[in-house]
This record gives structure tokens, C-alpha cells and sequence, in this order.
């Protein structure tokens, strides 16, 4: 293929043929005008004349290498992994004088040297090597192909979230030079779980343990994960540890400095500015720093020697990249570890049925503590229902049941009281008005839905209207709307309790720590600072905004906030308490209660299994205007197995709201729909493909246009 035609492939010739079609097209060229950047008329390398260079297109049908002259100048810089500039067309080029005209400057990466090019015509020369660093390794490439391959992407998108971006100042410093392997630490309190002084012996000794850990509540968890990095550290092996935002990698940044001393890991977050994130990434790529913590770009970065990938609290949504092709870490983490053959660690307090799947599949054992452990560190958790909100006027007017007022009362005798309340913009789903069962359709078992105001309901996933509906739970025939998360609570707690100092943690302002005082922190999910200490006491209010999301994994992710912001309370021997106001017999609730997250996931993984959804089977989503969905549903060569659910409408995106700022949200104004395709998990990469391809041949003719456009998600976190 030549890298001076944007287009097309070419028949292979034989090596003296091509070159000399090279250095004819050099010999006739008259001698152009000097343009900065630009190679023409020089002679050619004398050995691996011909560059593979993948240049920084993201679309899908130029998903592939192009061929380039190195010219000689540029022989010993041009070598694999250095990032290039390259003349590069939209379009077809004019071949004047025996030369091409025509096409910009793209950058690109050099991917490997060759003697000949299958390419029969004569090849453009690489422009310039940017840089002499070589950035872009066997490894790293080979991972990032794997996961556009996985998410239908294209090599390009992925290395652009894999590679940071150039910093020449940073590039021109040197690293510091590697330091020993450290001792292999004490177990510490990783005594508590049965297994786990095992899994850092495994660690320390060359081996490639892989385990979910559920970890207690409290604040060990930090030191536990760092432990894990040092022992295999100690081996003689790097770690990559992801995290889900700068405030957790703050703590086990922390840790690891705590317990291993500075200099022998790298932070990889985009907080850390340019300069200084891609000088720590070039120590890692040099190999001089073993260990790395990051938010999700680090899940990419490129650690020598590798035998730990470790991922903590993989429900987190920020996890999940929003950009092309949206990757998510977990699944990038097990790319790694399965291609590497290293170590697996994925880390939480609560647990997602992602991890549950891995340890029934036998792919990941278990790390828990037993029951006596867990009654320990936990702190005692009481529920307010409904019921009693009917009993208690007054607090169902301010949002504050007796139990809780009574619970927040008593802990800010001792300290600093956590408030948990939803945040904004939750929309409620359909349910059983008298067992709360979510109403779902009888032909797919997506969401029902009553939507602008209709009687009738209809399915989000299949669009299939319901006109008798009933439980099949306990045979009811009403549904209720679940109810929508409290407002100004901070208000309402300032006014009862006006004595006490208020804090908020959310949106606006995310609090880090709070200090070891009595005052109300009040904070939507994820935004809990920790407190020195922990916390006296938790209420946990508007549970049924949490629990009615219109998403598959409502329950799960009420249960994982729930029990992250219970873990920072104090041990129930300390007088810690936890209030959750919601359905006492509703299943997260009672996992809560019990502390048993584990055991939620086990029977929630059961029941995906019986009605076919994720991560049992898998998912794209298939969103673009109605005309262009439809044309690409007939276009795509679909698996055997695969299910079509939908199309259905999107919600119109009205401009200046928060949602037509997200990546991925319809265009204001515009209409959608959305189309859902279902095949089992052994087809998942077989669907991948047929959607890449369908997307590539899109791409080639020309079909995008901005009505046009066709989005593809595979794994979409918001199914329904």
C-alpha cells in the first residue's frame, strides 16, 4: 500500500524492480522548492528501505499500514516505534514528473522496517521523525490492536489514548536509573483474608496468581494493594495498579511511597499536567520505574517485565473511557494479564457480577475474609421502609426518618455524620406497586416504560408496546414510579440541626478528608471524603431513587454506593451505625445488612444468566437518525446468533443541557434511535467484527455525513 495514496492497494513486485521505481522517481524529480518538514529527492536507506507507518487516522476503512522511502538521512532515526510525519492525501494525488502532489503533513508511528513493499508503484519518503524516542513497543502495539479488535475500534483511536502526547522537554531529560528489587514484604493485614498471605507469597516467587478481593471496609485497603505491588516488586517484576480517580490514587500513591519509599513508582494521571505525566510515562517505557498507579489512561502504560495488573473498584464509572473506541479498564487489565501472563488482582469492597463471573468461570479464585472478620470491621447497618415512612409525617416531608434523626443525633456526639443522598437528574423506572419487582417486557426483558404522558407502556429495549401488563412476581397490576432523590437536604439538615457545621461534597466541590469533629457532610455517591478517624455515623437517604434508575444494573450500583460510603463508618464496636432508608426486603438492601456484596453479585449473575443479559451474553448498541441505523442494520453481516432488539427513540437532547455536553449523547434537536444487538459471549468477538466492518464500509463510501453518523458501542454501560 503506498503512503502517498490514501487509497487502494497495490500488486507486490520484486524488491529491485520497486526500488528502482523509488530512485527513477527520485532522478527525474526535478529539484522542488524548500519545504520545511518534507523529504523529496534524497537518497534512500540502503538497508530496510520501506517504512510501515500507521498513521493517526481514526477511521475504519485506513485501519492499516502504509508503506514510505526512509531516506538515508533519516536511517538511524527511522527506527520502529518513533513517531513520524508523513504526506498523507484525502484524497486522489496527481502524479506529475514522476512525483505525487498533493496531500498533508499526518503524523503517524513507524511500526516496523522492510526490505520491499507490496506496493508496485513508487513510494512517498517519511516526511521526519519527530522524535528518536521509541514510544510505541511490540507489546503496546499488540495490546492496543487487540482492544480495537474487542471494541470495534480502530488502532489509531487506541493509541492515542495508549501514547501521551510529546513533550519535548520531558523527552530531553533523562531518567534515573532503576533501583533494586525491594524485600518481599510482611503479609501485614492481609492475615485477615484466608488466601492472601499465599497470593503475595505467589507474587514474590515469579507466580501469576489471579484473584477478586473483596476487601473489608476501612481504611487498609491502601496499604493491602501496595503490599501486593511490593511483592511483586520483589520478584524482580513490574505492576500497573488503575484506580478510578486522583483522589484514590492520592491514597495508594501514599501507601506504596509509605511502604516501599520514594522513586520506585510513576503517578500517571492527566491532573499531573503534560510535562510531568509524560516524563514519569517515559520512565516507566525505559524501564527505569517499575510500578505504576494512574486513573484509566494508565491502564495502557507500558511496564516492563509485567507480573501484576490490579484494578480497584471496577463498577466505577470512570472506568469507562468515553472516548473512541470506549474501552473499559477491566477488560483491558484482563487483555493484559492474559497476553502477558501475569498476575490479576481486581480489588473493591462491594462486588460487580463482572467479578463474580470471573471466579465461577475458575478464570480468578476468591480473596475474602471469613464472617467473624467481616462482623468486625463493619459497622451495624439498620433500614427505615416504607411503612415506617407512613407512620412519621414529619419525616416523610423532611426526608429524615425518626430512626435516622435519632442515629445522626447520637453520632455527632462522637463525630462527623456522613449524608448520602442521590444526585440529581435520576430518572425513575416502572415497578410493581406492591412487591417494587421492575416492569419488565415479556419478550425481550428489557425496561418498560410510559413515556409523554401515554397509557400504554413500552419496552426501552425493543420498543414492543405492553397493553396487560401484570407482576410475575405476585400477580399485581399497578405500577408505581419510583420516587425521585430529595432536594436541598442540606437545607433541611442545617435547619435541624443549626448548631452543627454543614458540609457538602459533590459536583461543585469534591471534598478529599473531612476532620475527625462533629459536623453533617452531606455528598452524592462517589464524592464521600474520607474522615479521619471515620465516620460516627452514615444515613443513607432516597433509596428508591438509586434502586429505580432505568438501567440493568440499578440494584448493583445502589449496593455499591451504599456500601462504599458505609465502609468509611467505624467498626460497629466503635458505635458505628449506618441508616439506609429503602424496602428492608428489597435484595441489595438486605446484602447491605448482612455485609454480604459478594453473595448479591452471585445471585444477580444467576439471574442474567436466565434472561440472557450481560455479562453473560453480550451487547452493542447501534444509535444514528432512523434512516441511518436501518441501512446499517441490513448492511451488517450479523453472527448466526445474534438478536435485534429495536430500534427504539432516544430522548431529544435539548441544547445547553448537561446531556448535550456528553460524549456520545445524540446531537441537540435531532432524532435517534437506538438498536440493540444480543449474541451469547462466545460470539462477542465475532459481532465486533461484523460491526467494524459495517462501520469500515460506511466509512469508504462516503456515508458518515453529519446526518448520517452511526455510533457503535459494544459492552454499553446504560442498557436498560
Amino acid at each position: 500500500m503506498s503512503g502517498q495514496d490514501g487509497e487502494g492497494d497495490g500488486g507486490g513486485r520484486g524488491v529491485p524492480e520497486q526500488l528502482a521505481l523509488i530512485r527513477d522517481s527520485v532522478r527525474q524529480a526535478k529539484v522542488p522548492r524548500a519545504k520545511p518538514r518534507t523529504w523529496r529527492g534524497a537518497a534512500l536507506a540502503g538497508e530496510l528501505p520501506v517504512a510501515r507507518v500507521l498513521v493517526d487516522k481514526g477511521v475504519l476503512h485506513l485501519d492499516r499500514y502504509f508503506d514510505y522511502a526512509v531516506p538515508a538521512e533519516l536511517d538511524e532515526q527511522a527506527q520502529p516505534g518513533v513517531r513520524v510525519r508523513v504526506r498523507f492525501g484525502a484524497g486522489r494525488h496527481q502524479v506529475r514528473d514522476g512525483r505525487r502532489e498533493g496531500g498533508g503533513l499526518v503524523d503517524g508511528f513507524l511500526v516496523e522496517r522492510v526490505a520491499e513493499s507490496e506496493y508496485s508503484g513508487p513510494l512517498a519518503a517519511l516526511a521526519q521523525v519527530v522524535s528518536p524516542e521509541p514510544v510505541l513497543g511490540d507489546e503496546l502495539l499488540g495490546l492496543a490492536r487487540a482492544v480495537a479488535d474487542r471494541y470495534a475500534g480502530s488502532l489509531a483511536d487506541v493509541l492515542q489514548l495508549a501514547v501521551p502526547p510529546r513533550n519535548a522537554r520531558a523527552e530531553g531529560k533523562p531518567s534515573p536509573e532503576p533501583l533494586p528489587p525491594p524485600p518481599a514484604p510482611d503479609p501485614g493485614s492481609w492475615v485477615r483474608y484466608g488466601r492472601g498471605p499465599a497470593f503475595l507469597d505467589a507474587l514474590a516467587t515469579g507466580g501469576a496468581p489471579r484473584a477478586v478481593w473483596n476487601a473489608l471496609p476501612g481504611p487498609l485497603w491502601a496499604d493491602e494493594l501496595a503490599r501486593a505491588v511490593a511483592a511483586t516488586l520483589a520478584s524482580g517484576r513490574g505492576a500497573l495498579v488503575v484506580v478510578p480517580d486522583g483522589r484514590v490514587v492520592a491514597r495508594v500513591d501514599a501507601a506504596l511511597t509509605a511502604l516501599l519509599g520514594p522513586g520506585r513508582h510513576a503517578v500517571l494521571t492527566a491532573d499531573a499536567g503534560p510535562e510531568k505525566r509524560y516524563r514519569q510515562w517515559l520512565a516507566v517505557r525505559r524501564g527505569a520505574v517499575r510500578a505504576v498507579v494512574g486513573t484509566r489512561a494508565a491502564m495502557f502504560a507500558p511496564v516492563r517485565d509485567l507480573g501484576l495488573v490490579a484494578i480497584w473498584d471496577d463498577g466505577d464509572s470512570s472506568h469507562s473511557e468515553p472516548h473512541a473506541p470506549q474501552p473499559h479498564a477491566r477488560e483491558v487489565l484482563l487483555l493484559r494479564a492474559a497476553h502477558d501472563r501475569s498476575g490479576f488482582l481486581l480489588g473493591d469492597v462491594g462486588c460487580t457480577v463482572e467479578a463474580a463471573q470471573l471466579v465461577e468461570s475458575g478464570w480468578a479464585g476468591p480473596l475474602v475474609a471469613d464472617r467473624e472478620q467481616v462482623r468486625g470491621a463493619a459497622p451495624l447497618v439498620r433500614t427505615v421502609g416504607d411503612v415506617d415512612l407512613a407512620r412519621d409525617e414529619a419525616a416523610r416531608a423532611a426526608r429524615l426518618p425518626s430512626l435516622a434523626w435519632q442515629v445522626a443525633r447520637e453520632g455527632l456526639r462522637h463525630g462527623p455524620v456522613l449524608v448520602q443522598v442521590p444526585r440529581r437528574g435520576y430518572v425513575p423506572r416502572l415497578a410493581c406497586e406492591r412487591c417494587r419487582e421492575p416492569a419488565r417486557c415479556r419478550h425481550c426483558a428489557g425496561p418498560l416504560e410510559a413515556r409523554d404522558g401515554s397509557a400504554a407502556l413500552r419496552c426501552g429495549w425493543c420498543g414492543q408496546e405492553e397493553g396487560a401488563w401484570h407482576c410475575p412476581e405476585c400477580g399485581g397490576f399497578r405500577l408505581r414510579a419510583q420516587v425521585v432523590g430529595a432536594r436541598r437536604t442540606a437545607e433541611e439538615l442545617g435547619r435541624a440541626f443549626p448548631a452543627v457545621p454543614v458540609r457538602t461534597s459533590g459536583r461543585e466541590q469534591i471534598l478529599d478528608t473531612v476532620p475527625d469533629a462533629p459536623a453533617l457532610v452531606v455528598s452524592t455517591p462517589g464524592a464521600e471524603p474520607v474522615a479521619e478517624g471515620g465516620y460516627a455515623a452514615a444515613l443513607l437517604l432516597d433509596g428508591w431513587a438509586m434502586l429505580g434508575r432505568p438501567d440493568l444494573r440499578a440494584g448493583e450500583e445502589a449496593l455499591r454506593h451504599w456500601i462504599g460510603a458505609a465502609a468509611l463508618v467505624r467498626d460497629q464496636g466503635a458505635g458505628g451505625t449506618v441508616v439506609v432508608v429503602a424496602e428492608p426486603t428489597l435484595r441489595p438492601v438486605q446484602a447491605l445488612v448482612r455485609w454480604d456484596p459478594v453473595g448479591h453479585a452471585v445471585r444477580e449473575l444467576a439471574e442474567r444468566a436466565e434472561l440472557g443479559f450481560p455479562p453473560v451474553s453480550r451487547m452493542a448498541a447501534v444509535s444514528g437518525p432512523p434512516d441511518a441505523v436501518a441501512e446499517f442494520l441490513a448492511s451488517a453481516e450479523l453472527p448466526g446468533d445474534a438478536e435485534v432488539l429495536g430500534p427504539v427513540p432516544l430522548p431529544v437532547v435539548e441544547a445547553g443541557r448537561p446531556a448535550a455536553r456528553r460524549i456520545g449523547a445524540p446531537p441537540p434537536g435531532e432524532r435517534w434511535e437506538r438498536a440493540l444487538i444480543r449474541v451469547p459471549r462466545g460470539s462477542g468477538a465475532a459481532l465486533a467484527g461484523a460491526l467494524k466492518i459495517a462501520q469500515a464500509a460506511r466509512a469508504a463510501r462516503g456515508a458518515g455525513g453529519s446526518r448520517g453518523t452511526v455510533r457503535v458501542r459494544i459492552d454499553p454501560p446504560d442498557i436498560g
